[in-house]
C-alpha cells in the first residue's frame, strides 16, 4: 500500500511568544519554560518573534525576582451615590523585587510593552508565559508590601501594556492552550485576524468589507448566534460611514464575537444550516447518517472533526460556491487537530 504523505504546512503567519516557551535561558534563575505543544507542534504552522521584556529592560540573567505589589485604593463615590454605600475599590500595582523594594521596574516594562506593539504590528496572535508579572495575560497574583497575598490579581505590567495598545489581537497563555476549547478558539481568532489583515486591510473597500462577511458568515454564528445579523447591520451601513470608522468598528465586533467560545450547541446550529444547503442533493441514506453524526456530536459522543469531515465532503461536491467558500469549513490547518479535541 502506498503511503500518503501530507504536504508541510505553510509558515504564513508570525506569533510573539515569550521567549522562555521557545527553551531560551531568560527566566529569574537561568532557566527556561519551554513548552513542547510551542515547540514541536506550533513551530512547524507559525514563525515565532520571541521576546523577554525582562532581559529586554536590562534584568539580565540570573536576577532577583519580580512580584506585582499592590493595594485597593477607595475610588470617588457616584454623584448622587448614597453617603453609606461602600466605595468602589481600584487595584493599583507595581512590580518590584522580592528582596529589594527599591527595584521597581514598572515603568520600564510599561513603555517597553507600548514600544513593542508598534514594533510588533506585523503578528497575527501573541502567547504568553502564565503567572508572569510582566508576561501574565491574567489572573497573576498580587502581593502586599510585606509579602503576603492580597487576595487579587491583574496582568503582568508588560502583557497589560502591550494589550491595550493591541486590543482585538488575539492572545492567549501558554497553559490555557493546553484546554482543547481555548486552544481551538485562540487558533480560530488568528487565522480569522490574519484573514482580516490580507484580505480587507491589503485593498480596504466597502466590497471587501461585505465580500469578508459574507465568507464568515458561518464561524461568526458558530461562536454568536446573533453576530451575524448585528455585524450585517454595520455592513448596511455602507457609503453612509467612512471605510475607516467602518472598517473599525466591523473589526471590533467581529473579533469580539469570536472570543465568545463556541459550543457543541452552537455548532450544530451551524453545521445544520450548513447542511441545507445540499440536503436536497444528497442521497437520503447519506444525509440520514451525517444527522446521526451530528446528534452524536451535540451529544458528546464524537469531536467535531467528525461530523465536519463529512459535511465538509458534501459541500465539496454539492455545495455552491458561496457555501464552498465558508471559512467556518476550515477555519485552521486539519493538521492541527483542534478539532479532533473538542
Amino acid at each position: 500500500m502506498a503511503i500518503v504523505t501530507l504536504p508541510e504546512p505553510e509558515k504564513q503567519i508570525t506569533l510573539g511568544i515569550s521567549s522562555c516557551l521557545l527553551g531560551h535561558k531568560v527566566r529569574y534563575n537561568g532557566g527556561h519554560k519551554r513548552s513542547s505543544f510551542c515547540v514541536n507542534t506550533l513551530d512547524n504552522f507559525f514563525h515565532f518573534e520571541p521576546v523577554c521584556p525582562e532581559m529586554a529592560i536590562g534584568l539580565g540573567t540570573p536576577r532577583e525576582p519580580i512580584r506585582l505589589v499592590g493595594e485597593l485604593a477607595a475610588t470617588s463615590q457616584i454623584s448622587g451615590q448614597s453617603s453609606s454605600s461602600a466605595p468602589d475599590k481600584q487595584l493599583e500595582v507595581r512590580v518590584v523585587g522580592t528582596e529589594d523594594a527599591s527595584l521597581d521596574v514598572t515603568d520600564a516594562l510599561t513603555q517597553y510593552g507600548h514600544q513593542m506593539s508598534s514594533q510588533l504590528a506585523h503578528i497575527g496572535g501573541y502567547i504568553l508565559m502564565q503567572k508572569s508579572p510582566s508576561c501574565g495575560m491574567e489572573r497573576v497574583k498580587v502581593y502586599h508590601e510585606n509579602g503576603h497575598p492580597l487576595g487579587e490579581s491583574a496582568p503582568g505590567a508588560y502583557a497589560r501594556a502591550f494589550m491595550e495598545k493591541n486590543p482585538l489581537l488575539p492572545v492567549e497563555e501558554e497553559g490555557r492552550l493546553h484546554d482543547p476549547i481555548l486552544c481551538e478558539n485562540f487558533f480560530t481568532r488568528v487565522y480569522a485576524y490574519d484573514c482580516w489583515q490580507k484580505t480587507v486591510l491589503a485593498a480596504p473597500s466597502y466590497a471587501a468589507l461585505a465580500d469578508f462577511h459574507a465568507t464568515h458568515k458561518y464561524m461568526i454564528m458558530a461562536h454568536y448566534p446573533q453576530g451575524y445579523e448585528l455585524l450585517g447591520q454595520v455592513v448596511a451601513k455602507g457609503s453612509k460611514v467612512s471605510l475607516e470608522a467602518l472598517l473599525g468598528e466591523y473589526l471590533l465586533s467581529f473579533m469580539s464575537a469570536l472570543k465568545r467560545r463556541a459550543n457543541r450547541k452552537s455548532h450544530t446550529n451551524a453545521m445544520m444550516h450548513i447542511l441545507g444547503y445540499v440536503k436536497k442533493s444528497v442521497d437520503g441514506k447519506e444525509r440520514n447518517q451525517l444527522l446521526k453524526l451530528i446528534e452524536e456530536y451535540r451529544q458528546e459522543m464524537v469531536p467535531l472533526i467528525a461530523p465536519m469531515s463529512m459535511l465538509r465532503c458534501f459541500i465539496e461536491s454539492h455545495g455552491n460556491e458561496y457555501i464552498q467558500r465558508q471559512t467556518y469549513l476550515n477555519p485552521h490547518p486539519d493538521q492541527l487537530g483542534l478539532r479532533n479535541r473538542i
